[in-house]
């Protein structure tokens, strides 16, 4: 998927990534150029439209790489698919710019108070992956009208998604975390802006204003398999890195040859357990897509169900063989350089996020 001196540069931007928190430029461009924002986004609009599966691969290999990197990628990739629910006309204006990139939180938080002609925005909102590159935020807030709280059919609370020129929000540096560094999930704040309809949309497939099939991915799902992808990559990547460790370790005179055997064969079973997991699960991924291609929506309902079991029970379980396996880097697995510690960083860091919890 990449030539050798992508693979160098992607190793040897991740340092420099880190030690920014932030993307370096270097990053941004080799981004831009390969439209990795644009994924998903369909080709009128210069985007690479792939496939559900085509996408989570690539987004599994660059994890595989940088996982700090892919973790960006995908959060923004995944806003960048609003282009698809959103007014076109106004998408059109948008996705001019090669350099587009949407981002925001997935939280329900302030307030947008409906006039009669347009909204009137405040709040804030926590962690907008990749924050000081974005083009636009986006957002979700619960309506109201004259002041008065909004409620839909079913008695909830209105809410509507909102996208948002960079100039008109605030960012609020509070992103420092252990690792995804380079993330530079920022929180950001809105103090009563003006907001045209056109701004709003809503984040349903009957919704959609597009027809590109990965619009009727409910997004949920959509989240779900993009996030789970990114745990995979870099779970693959630390696998690897502990065997390259043993090696050199078995090399050691004096270090207990019969130990490192015994770590050798355990850790091949877990790498061939985790193969078998990741196969079947991306067989479902891909199931999920073909039967959306083909408009047979009904046999994705419990798909997605089992879809959305399976990945929590995946990253449950990676978790615990990361655990189980990473008391053995020694000395080597606590330097904040070596590449063992900034995947295993990375990895917890991406624990916390609330999608995949049990």
């Amino acid at each position: 998927m990449f030539t050798l001196q992508e693979i160098e540069n992607l190793k040897n931007w991740q340092s420099l990534a880190i030690a920014n928190k932030s993307l370096t430029q270097e990053q941004l461009s080799w981004l831009y150029t390969h439209k990795w924002f644009n994924l998903w986004v369909p080709i009128p609009y210069n985007g690479l439209e792939l496939s559900l599966v085509d996408g989570l691969n690539r987004l599994e290999e660059l994890a595989y790489r940088d996982g700090g990197l892919a973790w960006t990628v995908t959060l923004c990739s995944g806003a960048n698919m609003f282009v698809g629910f959103i007014n076109q006309e106004f998408a059109t204006k948008l996705w001019e710019n090669p350099q587009i990139c949407l981002g925001g939180s997935g939280q329900i938080a302030g307030k947008a108070d409906w006039n009669g002609e347009s909204y009137i925005l405040s709040g804030f909102w926590k962690y907008a992956t990749g924050s000081p590159h974005l083009t636009h935020f986006t957002l979700n807030a619960p309506i109201y009208h004259a002041g008065i709280p909004q409620w839909n059919a079913e008695g909830e609370a209105l809410v509507r998604s909102f996208v948002i020129p960079r100039e008109h929000v605030l960012l609020h540096y509070d992103w420092n975390s252990m690792g995804l560094e380079c993330t530079a999930s920022h929180s950001f704040s809105i103090d009563r802006l003006d907001v045209d309809e056109k701004n709003t949309f809503q984040l349903v497939a009957e919704a959609k204003t597009n027809a590109s099939p990965i619009f009727d991915i409910p997004f949920i799902s959509f989240a779900e398999m993009t996030l789970t992808v990114n745990y995979l990559g870099m779970y693959r990547r630390f696998l690897d890195l502990m065997e390259k460790y043993l090696f050199e370790k078995s090399k050691v005179n004096s270090i207990n040859q019969d130990l490192i055997k015994k770590r050798f064969s355990v850790l091949d079973q877990k790498q061939v357990k985790f193969l078998s997991d990741k196969t079947q699960l991306m067989d479902l991924f891909m199931q999920a897509w073909n039967n959306t291609v083909s408009a047979q929506f009904d046999l994705n309902i419990i798909l997605y169900q089992r879809i959305s079991a399976d990945c929590r029970k995946i990253v449950s379980l990676l978790y615990e063989d990361l655990n189980e396996l990473f008391p053995w880097t020694g000395i080597r697995g606590i330097q904040m350089d070596e590449e063992l510690n900034i995947v295993y960083r990375n990895l917890l860091t991406a624990r916390q996020h609330a999608l995949l919890q049990d």
